[in-house]
């Protein structure tokens, strides 16, 4: 069985972005010791437009996810930029009622069903596991389905703004294992859903 990893950024008072979802205050704190512990433990999870400045090899193979899933506001994102393929590298998925078509072949969109769907790829054999991109909507509801966090917090405060989990109110316990503190304040903390 594969897993269902969110893969997050936030900041201390679990935002994932500000009230519109706008996180580009955190981009500052993608450098040094904490960049070089992604480029080597999470190379997939960067963006493949941003390897080349990154230092990051063109065929650099995944290391934990060949599936990314995301929801539509985090899907914008690039293609605000111009990038419809923003994981080419990965399998991708989108969330979606509003796209009722993919403006590219590696992306594919679920609009209906979506546990049921990652249900599927969850059962699926080989490979390695799925990364919940984000966002807050999408990780709400998918909370249930979700085998793992990796929660990379972020030394701000926001006061307000988009929560991890955009859910309803219910106690779900995960346990703690893995935490990598950096020079730069960042803190990345690995939870396994407790069963």
């Amino acid at each position: 069985m594969r897993k269902l990893t969110y893969f997050v950024a936030c900041t201390i008072d679990g935002f994932i972005g500000d009230p519109k979802g706008d996180a580009s205050s955190t981009y500052g704190y993608v450098m040094g010791e904490y960049l070089e512990f992604l480029k080597a433990e999470y190379p997939e999870t960067v963006a493949a437009p941003a390897w080349p400045a990154l230092g990051i090899e063109p065929g650099t193979p995944a290391r934990r996810y060949d599936t990314v899933l995301q929801g539509l506001n985090s899907y914008r994102i690039g293609l605000d930029a111009g990038i419809t393929s923003p994981y080419a590298h990965l399998r991708e998925y989108v969330a979606t009622r509003s796209l009722t078509e993919s403006p590219d072949p590696n992306v594919e969109l679920i609009a209906d069903d979506l546990v049921g769907r990652v249900r599927e790829l969850k059962a699926e054999e080989g490979g390695l596991d799925i990364w919940l991109c984000g966002g807050s909507t999408l990780a709400g509801a998918l909370v249930d389905e979700i085998d793992e966090l990796v929660v990379k917090t972020y030394p701000q405060v926001y006061g307000s703004g988009m929560p991890m989990f955009g859910t309803g109110f219910q106690v779900r316990e995960f346990d703690l294992g893995e935490v990598r503190a950096f020079d730069n304040g960042v803190v990345v903390r690995t939870y396994t859903r407790k069963r």
